[in-house]
């Protein structure tokens, strides 16, 4: 994999970008990292780097939110996403690329669609729900890079309040990244990080410190739900993208 300006400056906008709508709104890298960097590195690759700039996104992310962190919630759902996972990095190492592609795009575009129309009224109790939504985090998570919709819907039904749900995202996201990476490297005849240049690492780190500072700075300008929306949008047209690529490819 050659790894051309064109690229570097996909996945540098990409983590501009996707963390200062996280440090907003919660969520935004997965969900537009992972359609779009699919879309240029592979299914594989592009998932794997958003699994890791995602669990360094999260540390910095925590460290800002941690006031507001719920630790009960988390571990409630952090430890059923490892049932999750290991399916997930199953489907990975199993399937063509052209399969993936779709799989990523159409995960995607389902989780934003759930996550859009389920019921706010509704009101969900007990554990059951919550290991449910944590195992499907982690398949989500491991297969597309997006363990957020799946935890919306369980913070939805369970009226989870704004702020500790944002907070409390970000260890989680860490979490499932982490087993994510874990899972895949530990499952595969080949590892890919090594493969993987350290130009790739410093932009991305580099750039999601910037894209924190810039959410910071605009968190009092720019509504969580706005921040959302941008993000739920540019995920749609990668996911479509990505989707419509691999039916293609079939």
């Amino acid at each position: 994999m050659e790894y051309t300006l064109l690229i570097l400056g996909v996945i540098a906008a990409v983590v501009v970008i996707g963390a200062c709508l996280q440090r907003i709104s919660g969520m935004g890298l997965g969900l537009l990292g992972a359609p779009v960097l699919s879309l240029v590195l592979g299914p594989v690759v592009g998932v794997l780097i958003v699994n890791v700039l995602a669990a360094i996104n999260a540390v910095f992310q925590s460290m800002a939110l941690r006031k507001d962190i719920d630790w009960r919630q988390f571990l409630l759902l952090g430890p059923v996403m490892v049932i999750g996972a290991v399916p997930g990095a199953w489907v990975v190492h199993n399937m063509s690329t052209a399969v993936l592609q779709v799989l990523v795009g159409a995960l995607v575009l389902i989780g934003l669609l759930v996550t859009t129309f389920i019921p706010k009224q509704a009101a969900v109790t007990g554990t059951s729900f919550a290991m449910g939504s944590g195992a499907a985090a982690g398949f989500m998570n491991t297969l597309a890079g997006i363990a957020g919709p799946a935890l919306t819907v369980y913070a939805q039904a369970s009226r989870w309040s704004q702020n500790s749900f944002r907070a409390t995202l970000q260890p989680l996201f860490f979490f499932a990244a982490f087993v994510s990476v874990l899972v895949k490297e530990t499952s595969a005849d080949h590892m890919v990080l090594p493969d993987v240049p350290g130009s790739v690492w410093i932009i991305g780190i580099v750039c999601m410190l910037i894209g924190l500072w810039a959410g910071t700075k605009l968190s009092g300008y720019v509504s969580a739900a706005n921040a959302r929306k941008v993000a739920m949008t540019l995920a749609v047209a990668g996911a479509v993208i990505t989707l419509v690529r691999g039916l293609v490819l079939l």
